[in-house]
């Protein structure tokens, strides 16, 4: 079922539940406290940002995943002007990490794993533009490793990956109400993730123990 269908019929956005996104994930276990030499962001679309952020939510050394929007134009942008298009935004996720505890070539398996490279029009049962995949990249090193597991993605597969590369833009955080939306509308989320086909299409693609943070060795750190 395609998610703004599902939002109008469950009817989420006249009853949105209250939540601080400063406060949207505890720091992991032993995680030391943010600083310019102890954290680091990244950036990935992959569809339903409901979706990606849960790929990364429980990964150690991953402090906060916060859904949002970028790449696009519009200063600003709600979900509903974001989702009748011409913004040039996707949903997206923020990943804040340790570098010392987790790298960002490890950040991209996991991101690989829990999307669908292949395909162009969007992901899984959510279409536009809006849905796409793609890794936005803050420096030279971070486009070098994206470039390198896109790489071995195009080998693995013998075949075009149509994930994007894309210097990074500002980040947008989306509404309230879909930051935690898997930890807080636990039965909603489920059917969602259910009906849109997302993990049948994982296992098809990757096989089925092959997500959350299965890793692509020619990327391994």
């Amino acid at each position: 079922m395609n998610k703004r269908l599902l939002l109008i019929a469950l009817a989420l956005i006249a009853s949105p539940v209250g939540h601080s996104q400063a406060a949207s994930k505890p720091a992991a276990a032993g995680a030391a406290p943010s600083t310019a030499a102890t954290s680091a962001t990244a950036v990935f679309a992959g569809g339903c940002f409901w979706c990606v952020e849960s790929a990364f939510d429980s990964v150690p050394g991953v402090s906060q995943v916060v859904s949002g929007y970028s790449g696009g134009s519009l200063p600003n942008p709600t979900y509903e002007r974001v989702g009748a298009g011409g913004t040039g935004h996707a949903e997206v996720v923020e990943v804040t990490y340790d570098p010392r505890r987790i790298g960002y070539a490890t950040l991209l398996e996991i991101f690989w794993r829990n999307i669908d490279p292949f395909d162009a029009g969007g992901q899984f049962c959510d279409r536009g533009d809006t849905y796409r995949a793609e890794i936005f990249v803050a420096n030279a090193e971070e486009r070098a490793l994206a470039e390198s597991s896109k790489a071995a993605v195009v080998k693995r597969f013998g075949k075009p990956v149509a994930t994007r590369i894309t210097a990074a833009s500002r980040f947008y955080p989306a509404e309230e109400y879909h930051q935690d939306y898997h930890l807080r509308n636990p039965l909603r989320y489920k059917f969602y993730r259910s009906g849109c086909g997302r993990d049948a299409r994982l296992d098809t693609v990757w096989g089925p123990d092959a997500r959350g943070t299965s890793l692509l060795p020619s990327t391994r750190k």
